[in-house]
């Protein structure tokens, strides 16, 4: 099924804002919410999509990565929507909670563990690196754990202290008659605890932009779009999860005598009309060096010739593809008056 645009699902402009984009979801998420629409499936498609596009659009850099390449360019990133919903819960259960007042027993832990976001980074490299590999390095901003507090949030010497309203359980429970309702703690936000010293490094919250140089090593054969991924490399992840990916997107430069189609390397060579009529041997410039080239009598223009195994590695397998040499006869266009003689009688003898 092909995916709506995600500001069209949420009836936004591009250019909205995260209070629009949170105010059109809780609309939505009222809607189409499955316990409003028991045994509907198109709601429950509605409530996932308006969740997807939500989850996208309120996160800086998977709205960055979506303006940019669209729902491809998430897809390479390794977003991959929600699986059902209890995913779209646990993701968002302090928004349903605002809406219905309550948690309804799906809404997960805010102290759960999340993994960190993945990272997209751009990578250029030449045309030789491409085919022969390469190993550099690359610097990576991303939110890391702060080096102040080591990730606690706190001033040092200081811990962060259990909430005196739900008691650290990070929810708050009403009785009225025979039911009870749980609700997100308002007063630490459903995160059973509350810091009374932050951390003037990272303000509370654990997490400061840092720079890291990363070891990227890229095989033989990559090519513009070509994208290679590094586990772990991406942000921190919350409350103890896994940190994210980095994912390095390759963009090779042309090269100023090779073309490239798939694993093979085109090139054009000029020769001469004395050449193409009368043979010669020429030094030909390969990827790796330079090749004989035995050029036979009556040799046209745009003549094919092969180099077998001169071409780009192939990437997932042995062996490469091969280089293709076109020629290109030439046509002198400054004539001495000896070599206009020449010519006039070659085409008298010709009968031309």
């Amino acid at each position: 099924m092909i995916k709506r645009c995600y500001y069209e699902v949420l009836e936004v402009e591009r250019s909205a804002g995260e209070e629009e984009l949170k105010k059109n979801y809780r609309k939505m998420a009222m809607q189409y919410h499955p316990d409003r629409n028991p045994g509907d499936k198109e709601a429950e498609e509605k409530f996932k999509e308006a969740a997807e596009a939500y989850e996208v659009l309120s996160d800086p850099q998977k709205r960055e990565t979506y303006d940019r390449f669209g729902h491809e360019g998430l897809s390479n990133s390794g977003f991959r929507g929600f699986s059902g919903f209890e995913d779209v819960f646990s993701n968002f259960g302090d928004i349903f909670g605002d809406i219905f007042g309550f948690s309804n027993g799906r809404s997960g832990s805010r102290t759960a563990p999340r993994a960190g976001s993945d990272l997209r980074y751009d990578l250029k490299i030449s045309f030789t690196d491409a085919a022969f590999g390469i190993s550099t390095e690359i610097d990576v901003q991303k939110m890391d754990r702060c080096r102040t507090c080591n990730g606690l949030g706190t001033a040092p010497g200081t811990a962060p202290e259990s909430c005196p309203r739900c008691h650290g359980k990070g929810q708050i429970t009403q009785s009225s008659g025979f039911f009870s309702i749980s609700s997100t703690c308002p007063h630490c936000r459903g995160q059973g605890q509350i810091i009374s010293h932050p951390c003037k490094a990272c303000r509370g919250t654990g997490r400061e932009k840092t720079s890291k140089r990363v070891q990227v090593k890229i095989p033989g054969g990559v090519d513009t779009g070509s994208r290679l991924r590094l586990r772990g490399e991406g942000e921190q992840g919350e409350n103890n999860g896994p940190n994210g990916d980095l994912y390095v997107f390759i963009y090779v430069e042309e090269h100023e005598f090779f073309k490239r189609s798939e694993d093979d390397v085109y090139c054009r060579i000029p020769i001469s009309f004395v050449q193409a009529a009368l043979g010669a041997h020429l030094e030909v410039p390969t990827l790796t060096g330079s090749e004989k080239l035995k050029i036979p009598r009556g040799t046209q223009s745009g003549k094919i010739f092969r180099f077998k195994g001169k071409g780009i590695p192939h990437l997932r397998g042995y062996g490469n593809g091969d280089q293709i040499i076109e020629t290109v006869v030439a046509v002198p266009t400054n004539l001495s008056r000896k070599q206009e003689e020449l010519l006039k009688e070659f085409a008298k003898i010709a009968n031309e």
